[in-house]
């Protein structure tokens, strides 16, 4: 049980540090704001970071991890092109990477719930990484 869930929720980890490298990739090019761009790519870096850890441990247990879902990507990208067409702002990518933070966090506890018997390092990841969305979706609120 504890492997199952071990894994279980390092996969989960590694499509959401995954999607959060692809969000900010998608936007980071339209940001007119140094500083929003400073927390973007040093946000983007700690998620690089951390996709290695997430990729080691995946690799002891011979697990080739979890992408995010094609609908969730799918539908991240429509959202971010829609919004940045009508309003290309760092106002608007403020919004899109506050939204997105926010549903990594909520994901990423339901999963530390729902994975209880994992192991304490896979916990600490899910944890890292949470603090990291938690961290940047609080700190690009002042360009909202």
């Amino acid at each position: 049980m504890i492997e199952q869930d071990t894994i279980k929720l390092l996969r989960q980890c590694d499509a959401g540090v995954k999607m959060g490298i692809d969000s900010i990739e998608d936007v980071i090019d339209y940001v007119s704001n140094p500083k929003l761009r400073s927390y973007l790519n040093q946000s983007k870096d700690e998620h690089n970071k951390l996709h290695k850890k997430i990729q080691q441990l995946l690799d002891e247990y011979n697990d080739e991890g979890k992408d995010p879902s094609p609908m969730a990507k799918g539908m991240s990208w429509i959202k971010t092109n829609i919004k940045l067409t009508l309003n290309e702002s760092d106002e608007t990518i403020a919004d899109l990477m506050t939204d997105g933070c926010d549903m990594g966090v909520k994901s990423l506890n339901k999963y530390l719930n729902e994975y209880q018997a994992a192991d304490e390092k896979s916990k600490a990841i899910a944890k890292e990484l949470i603090r990291l969305e938690d961290y940047l979706g609080k700190h690009i609120r002042e360009f909202l």
